[in-house]
Formats: C-alpha cells, sequence, structure tokens
C-alpha cells in the first residue's frame, strides 16, 4: 500500500491521499507528476538563481500550483511555492527536510504548508509555501536576522545565540512571547540534529501589525545528511558550538540569556518528552530508508537524553 507523501496516510494504490491534496487545495483531485526529473530540476535551478531571489546552496525553484491542469508550474516571478528537488550530493535531503518539518509542527513550532510530490523519474521533491505572501500580489515584510545584525551570506556564521536575543529584543512588539518561541526553536535545533542553523534561518515577520518570529523553514537533520557533524550548533552559545549539556541550553540559556522562569522552561520540557512517541512514529512513517529511519532515531535519543 502506498503512504501519500503529503500527507504520510495510505493511498492505496494511489499516488497521493485525498486529504493529502486537499491540504494543497480543497479542489483539487489529483496531482500530476512533475515534468522535470532530478538532474533536470538542478539544471533548471542554477539557470534560474541569477533571475530568482531564492538563494542558498541547496538547489531551489520557484512555483505556483496550476489546480487546472493539476500540477506545479515553474515561475520566475510571484512565485507562492518552494521547490527543493534531491541534491547531488547529500541523500534524502527532501524526506529529510520534509520530516523534521513535521517533527517541528506536533512540537509546536510554527511552520508553513510543506510536502512531497513525486516526479517523473520516481523520485522526491520537496515543496514549501511561501509565508511570505498573501493574496494575488501582496508581500508581507520579512527580515532575516543576517541582514538585521547587519552581516552577509559570507558572515552568516559570525554571530552568537546571546546577540540573537538582543535582536528579538530591540525589533519584536511582544520580546518575552518571542523569547520563548526561541527557545523552544534552539532546543529542538539540537535534538534534530540540525547543526548549520546560521543567521539566513531566522527571520522577523510584520503581521496583523505585529513583529515577530517568521514561521519555521529550512530544518533538516544535517548530522544526518552529512554522516556524522564535527560541531553541534552553527552560532556559539556560551563560548562553544559543540559538546553541549543541561546547563548550557537550560540552565545558561533558558534561564540567564532567556530570563525564563522555571515554570515555561519545565513546560517546554514536559513537551518535548509528551511528543517524543510521536516523533518515532513519523519517523517510521516517513520517506528515509530504514538505515536513515534508525540513525535519525539515535539523534533524537542521544540529543534528547543530554538536555533532560
Amino acid at each position: 500500500m502506498n503512504r501519500c507523501p503529503i500527507s504520510y496516510l495510505p493511498c492505496g494504490d494511489q499516488k497521493y491521499a485525498k486529504e493529502g491534496l486537499a491540504l494543497l487545495n480543497r479542489n483539487l483531485t489529483t496531482l500530476l507528476d512533475f515534468p522535470y526529473s532530478a538532474s533536470e530540476q538542478r539544471l533548471e535551478a542554477s539557470h534560474r538563481m541569477i533571475r530568482m531571489s531564492i538563494q542558498g546552496v541547496q538547489p531551489k525553484l520557484s512555483a505556483i500550483l496550476n489546480t487546472r491542469r493539476h500540477i506545479f508550474d515553474l515561475v520566475e516571478t510571484e512565485g507562492r511555492f518552494i521547490i527543493k528537488p534531491p541534491h547531488s550530493i547529500y541523500g534524502q535531503m527532501p524526506e529529510n527536510e520534509d520530516l523534521t518539518m513535521r517533527l517541528a509542527k506536533i512540537t509546536g513550532i510554527e511552520t508553513p504548508l510543506h510536502g512531497m510530490m513525486w516526479c517523473k523519474d520516481g523520485s522526491l521533491s520537496y515543496f514549501i509555501k511561501r509565508f511570505d505572501r498573501v493574496g494575488r500580489r501582496d508581500k508581507l515584510a520579512v527580515e532575516d536576522f543576517a541582514q538585521l545584525a547587519g552581516l552577509t551570506r559570507m558572515t552568516k556564521y559570525d554571530y552568537t545565540i546571546e546577540k540573537t536575543v538582543k535582536l528579538l529584543e530591540t525589533y519584536c512588539t511582544f520580546p518575552v512571547l518571542e523569547k520563548y518561541k526561541f527557545f523552544k526553536l534552539v532546543l529542538f535545533f539540537f535534538v534534530t540534529g540540525n547543526e548549520d542553523m546560521h543567521l539566513k534561518n531566522f527571520s522577523l515577520i510584520t503581521r496583523n501589525g505585529k513583529v515577530e518570529l517568521a514561521p519555521a523553514y529550512d530544518l533538516i537533520n544535517s548530522t544526518l545528511a552529512l554522516g556524522g557533524a564535527e560541531e553541534e550548533m552553527a552560532l556559539m552559545l556560551a563560548g562553544k558550538r559543540k559538546e553541549f549539556r543541561k546547563k548550557d541550553l537550560i540552565d545558561y540559556l533558558g534561564k540567564e540569556v532567556l530570563k525564563l522562569n522555571s515554570v515555561v522552561i519545565s513546560q517546554t520540557l514536559s513537551n518535548f518528552q509528551r511528543v517524543y512517541p510521536q516523533w518515532h512514529l513519523l519517523i517510521d512513517q516517513s520517506f528515509l530508508s530504514e538505515k536513515a529511519k534508525q540513525d535519525y532515531r539515535s539523534i533524537l535519543d542521544s540529543r534528547l537524553k543530554r538536555i533532560l
């Protein structure tokens, strides 16, 4: 029996479950294979890179959902979705990112609509809906932390977690609330082996008259993707980037830097414990290989033990 790459629900002999298609559009009854192979998508991404606003190391394409034709169409402007094909070097990147984003959602972290779609060569590409677009042409104000800190793509690692907290205090409408959300994010990055969360992967968004943390994006277990990691965090915390323990992430970051009260910290850790069985269930349901599933679980288990 097949499993839907959008909803993870069983879908019989179909490629998608109706519940998964409805997440994209309630009137969508089918979704045709994306008419590009993985290699063709990477080639398209390299050709369009100069003309598009989406940047980064991982190949990305801009697209809209054509509900009339039941397919994603590539566009150079006014895209509503970002598509990431399989990487040429690192295996199962779409499957990894989609799973990690799902783990974040059930942990209580805001995430945009996302999923995976089948391509003409049988590969899976990851898609995510742009959260900075509303209506037909309106765009919400979004600035990543590198912009706020006055840094560039080349210097996006030259910062500390402590300094990012100052950005929250300076720019957010309700800093206390955003500090709690940020605390949960940092713990999640650590637990899920995401050691590449640099300043370009954090953003503030202005919506409903409020400046707040943008929905999470680019979440991936990079430790799994790279087959191990020398560091555990891209941004320095307490003067280091690895060998973090409870005293660093809970006592120092949570209590001293973010100044969160003990009740909030306790609730956050209890929530991680509560969703732990759901994490393992999602990993089992994911499209990762059996070996990658086992490795993902091992990373989760070992990291979680270090903060609880």
